[in-house]
């Protein structure tokens, strides 16, 4: 591309507005970027928010705001129309922030305003429901999102009782993930327009992120008309947290090949041998049984040993560990996931590193978080204004991207170029097809094949399909020759399987010096558990996210869905995306190593920073938090119906306390609320049970509190607010017709929306690709046909 300058030179203002601007600014921060974030005179609320060493507030050492602002200067001043915002505002490439509607209208901070005063600014909008459409002016906390996104109601997805309320998962795992997907959309969007002069509004909702990652729920409905829910029983079994001797530890076969080595490896007990257990189908049906014979097994061994020699016969084992395990873990320590930052008010303290590992490192840390006001009197030198053109393309358009990848993890990446308008060319083959192609979610009255599953066609709109055997040398030839004339390549086999493919990133980049390879595994490519294998839902127990998920009084619990594999894949396309703007610098490509361990245990900040300052382990919250009361999920009129209710401060909770006739002295403050809060609850509850639930979220939203109903798979399908804002596709499949996919969370004021098209059928688009990108003849094609090398 041309014009476009280092990332070291990119500009980039945040506005102080919540956690995923903040996460999402400073992410562009570990790339390079040059970030100012503009406070308030009292300071970001986040200051005040804790964790504190001895749990003394001082806004100068908040664990959590030092974590989320590493890599940032800081300017205090009063968010209003002045000069000093303007001064800003001509200085910055790009503007990050979480402002609601009517204020950003105010401060001239909307698209239309922004597209007249500053045409070349590329402004970020990460807002909970997106700046149109009936919810637009909804305010919203982490809960919110978890149940308004779906997530909550398929979480823990290990008790059988639907009496149990949904569980909002530990920390903000919902404002984090959306704050990675806005950077990624971020840096690509300012890679093009730094081309073509036009910036652009990125409206970014982060509901619709959540519920663009509910694995299997969406395609179970609109495929199978099957409504998910936490209480469901799991499909494939064994999966569950079992007990060892000192701990829990999680074991999961996803295949049919893991259950035999998990036998084998047992001893091949009798039991074992009986028809009740000879497949997925009849453990199922026995799932009891089968996990009541694997806790004996376990029961006999300690978590850590069970772990390393489970993972030695390839199978998926898990110990459940709380922070101070993963702070000495050896791998992570092996890898340098951890960075000491020198911050004035603490000292040293321990973070976690990039999330990334390049073929350079990781991206260091090179600024501690910042003073407030810390920066007032810096420079800030107005950008030069460029004449904005009119595009008629995406971001990534005329980038080319082959994807060697299945599941989730990997599909999930690409999936996200594609939405950003990259050519993404699956390679892939009938001799072995991808799990999801076969994982049995396929239409009512459909027959069964490899172009029908929804779990496939989800994670695969808008790419195209090319049949290679990578089984024999024609085939890894014809991959190479394919390599030479791409941009990137993304995939997610097993440790070194590309390697001993003959596709290692050394062999590639001597076939085009330029590439970019992004690989996503469980453990990473290099380490002492570089091998071991890491499926999305054993990595929340090696994170501390299973450790502080759960009911209070329970527990230890799983997290709902396999979150791991899309966090990684939107981790692994915001590394692309940087990777693209870099090569232009460099004029080299790169070899981006991301595990689902550590994209996913960089989300477990607060917790973390608790730990470096005050050596704690986790605490299970069920859905409350230690900083709102009320803060929960209540049953509402209707089967299975509930609504999120979260009193931000001690005025919202008078707010709601006025609506439901409560007038109890010991609920007057938060730390009242916080010692009496069953009771409190139990008020709540008493008042939302015989009521509708979205006729109380209005309700509560029009006085202030904030309120959303637990969204079901169903409800996501059918959202008005979701479907007016295009985010519901119904692309025509040539196989299965007209299905409804979750699309894309954010929309672009300047360039084209929406998806581009359906998923491909398997080679469908074989014959093409190797006449326009590789020149081959159609005798040529026919030849590779009948040699075995395409077409299967």
């Amino acid at each position: 591309m041309t014009g476009l300058p280092p990332l070291s030179e990119l500009r980039v203002l945040e506005i102080s507005s919540g956690t995923a601007p903040a996460y999402a600014a400073k992410l562009l921060g570990d790339v390079g970027a040059d970030v100012v974030k503009l406070e308030p005179p009292e300071g970001d609320s986040q200051r005040r928010w804790g964790p504190f060493p001895g749990d003394v507030p001082d806004p100068l050492k908040s664990g959590y705001f030092i974590a989320l602002n590493l890599n940032k200067r800081s300017v205090q001043a009063p968010l209003t129309r002045s000069d000093r915002l303007s001064e800003l505002l001509d200085w910055a490439d790009i503007l990050v922030h979480g402002i609601n509607r009517k204020m950003a209208q105010d401060l001239g901070l909307d698209a239309e305003s922004l597209h007249t005063t500053h045409p070349n600014l590329v402004t970020l909008c990460l807002t909970p429901f997106g700046v149109t459409g009936p919810y637009a002016d909804y305010t919203a906390t982490e809960l919110t999102l978890a149940n308004a996104g779906g997530w909550a109601n398929l979480s823990p997805a290990t008790h059988t009782d639907p009496d149990l309320p949904p569980l909002k998962v530990t920390g903000e795992q919902c404002l984090l993930m959306s704050g990675i997907a806005g950077a990624t959309t971020a840096l690509a969007v300012w890679r093009h327009a730094s081309s073509c002069g036009l910036g652009e509004f990125i409206d970014f909702s982060m509901q619709e992120y959540v519920a663009s990652v509910l694995e299997v729920g969406i395609p179970a409905y609109s495929y199978k008309e099957e409504v998910a829910a936490r209480y469901h029983e799991r499909g494939l079994i064994p999966w569950r947290i079992f007990q060892a001797k000192d701990g829990p530890v999680f074991i999961v076969c996803i295949e049919q090949d893991q259950w035999e080595r998990l036998v084998d490896f047992m001893g091949n007990p009798e039991w074992a041998s009986l028809d009740t257990f000879v497949d997925q189908l009849a453990r199922k049906e026995n799932q009891d049984l089968v996990h009541m014979f694997v806790q004996e097994f376990v029961s006999e061994w300690n978590a850590h040993d069970l772990y390393h020699a489970a993972q030695k016969h390839r199978i998926c084992v898990a110990p459940v560990m709380d922070l101070p395990e993963i702070a000495v873990n050896d791998h992570l320590l092996a890898r340098h996931f951890f960075e000491t930052v020198p911050q004035e008010e603490l000292g040293e303290i321990t973070v976690f590193g990039s999330s990334v590992l390049g073929t350079k490192g990781r991206a260091p840390v090179r600024k501690p978080a910042p003073r407030p006001g810390e920066h007032d009197n810096d420079d800030y030198p107005r950008r030069e204004n460029r004449a904005a053109g009119v595009v008629s393309e995406k971001p990534l358009a005329g980038v080319r991207v082959l994807d060697m990848t299945w599941a989730w993890a990997g599909p999930f990446c690409s999936l996200n170029l594609a939405h950003l308008g990259a050519e993404v060319i699956r390679l892939e083959s009938e001799l072995r097809p991808d799990l999801y192609r076969r994982l049995p979610v396929f239409p009512v009255g459909v027959e069964e094949g490899v172009n029908q599953s929804g779990m496939f066609n989800q994670w695969n709109q808008g790419k195209s399909s090319v049949a290679i055997n990578l089984g024999c040398d024609a085939g890894v030839d014809l991959v190479k020759a394919l390599v030479r004339e791409a941009d990137v390549v993304v995939q997610n086999f097993a440790t070194r399987v590309m390697d001993r493919m003959g596709l290692g990133y050394e062999v590639l980049k001597q076939i085009n010096p330029r590439i970019i390879l992004a690989s996503i595994s469980g453990y990473g490519q290099q380490g002492p558990y570089a091998e071991y294998m890491g499926y999305g839902p054993a990595i929340p127990p090696l994170t501390g996210l299973s450790a502080g998920t759960g009911y209070i009084g329970g527990a230890a619990d799983e997290i709902g869905l396999s979150m791991p594999d899309p966090t990684s894949g939107i981790t692994a396309a915001y590394a692309v995306a940087a990777a693209l703007i870099r090569r232009e610098e460099t004029g080299e490509g790169d070899h981006l190593d991301v595990s689902l361990w550590e994209a996913t245990g960089v989300l477990n900040i607060e917790a973390w920073m608790d730990y470096t300052l005050n050596g704690r382990g986790s605490e299970r919250l069920g859905n409350r938090s230690a900083h709102m009361s009320p803060h929960g999920v209540f049953a509402c009129e209707g089967e299975d119906a509930w609504i999120s209710i979260a009193c931000v401060d001690d005025e919202a909770w008078q707010r709601l306390a006025d609506l439901i006739g409560v007038s109890d002295t010991r609920f007057n403050t938060l730390v009242q609320r916080k010692a009496s809060e069953d009771d409190l609850e139990a008020a709540i509850s008493g008042w939302t049970r015989d009521k509708d639930r979205w006729q109380l979220t209005q309700m509560l939203q029009a006085i202030g509190v904030t309120a959303m109903p637990t969204f079901s798979t169903a409800d996501v399908v059918n959202d008005p607010h979701l479907n007016k804002r295009g985010f519901i596709e119904r692309l025509q499949h040539p196989e299965v017709g007209v299905r409804a996919h979750t699309g894309i969370p954010w929309r672009l004021n300047n360039r084209p929306n929406g998806v581009d098209g359906p998923a491909p059928c398997l080679g469908a688009d074989t014959d093409q690709h190797l006449k326009t990108i590789l020149g081959l003849s159609a005798a040529e094609i026919e030849d590779l046909y009948a040699e075995g090398v395409i077409g299967c």
